[in-house]
């Protein structure tokens, strides 16, 4: 029975921990930023961007286009320069009001920033002739001869 004793005393003898526990480190860690979905926040951000995107377009005076029944289109909006001319004689470039004198000053500085530029001039019906005349004598003298006058097609 001496043998029994003494697994017993062996079994029993309490836990005393080494001086110096060592863990190994698994993974290290990496200070890199993932790129895995940089595409797809990339190609949200461009869309949001689009589809919020808001281009400001020239609104001009509230005027009624004579009607037509032969229209062309202008090949592109980015070589247009607008003007409006209301029923009451009132000049509109770029959304500002101006005065039939100032209109050759203002479209010789934008002859010269865009030499192929295009005056669309959208006039209303009912506009006096006077206006309209006095218009293109300033154009003539801002060297704007590439006129374009804007209609409402009439099927």
């Amino acid at each position: 029975m001496p043998e029994v004793e003494e697994k017993k005393a062996e079994e029993y003898q309490p836990y005393t921990p080494p001086e110096r526990v060592k863990f190994e480190k698994k993974q290290s860690a990496t200070t890199q930023i993932p790129t895995a979905s940089m595409p797809d926040i990339v190609f949200m951000l461009l869309l949001f961007f689009m589809v919020s995107t808001v281009f400001k377009e020239f609104s001009g005076l509230p005027v009624e286009l004579p009607s037509a029944h032969q229209i062309e289109k202008l090949p592109g909006k980015r070589n247009v320069a607008y003007i409006w001319i209301d029923k009451n004689g009132r000049i509109s470039i770029d959304d500002k009001i101006v005065e039939v004198n100032a209109v050759s000053a203002i479209m010789y500085q934008k002859r010269v920033e865009n030499p192929r530029i295009v005056v669309s001039l959208k006039i209303d019906k009912n506009a006096e002739m006077g206006t309209v005349i006095d218009v293109q004598q300033e154009l003539r003298e801002a060297d704007a001869l590439k006129i374009n006058y804007s209609a409402k097609y009439l099927p």
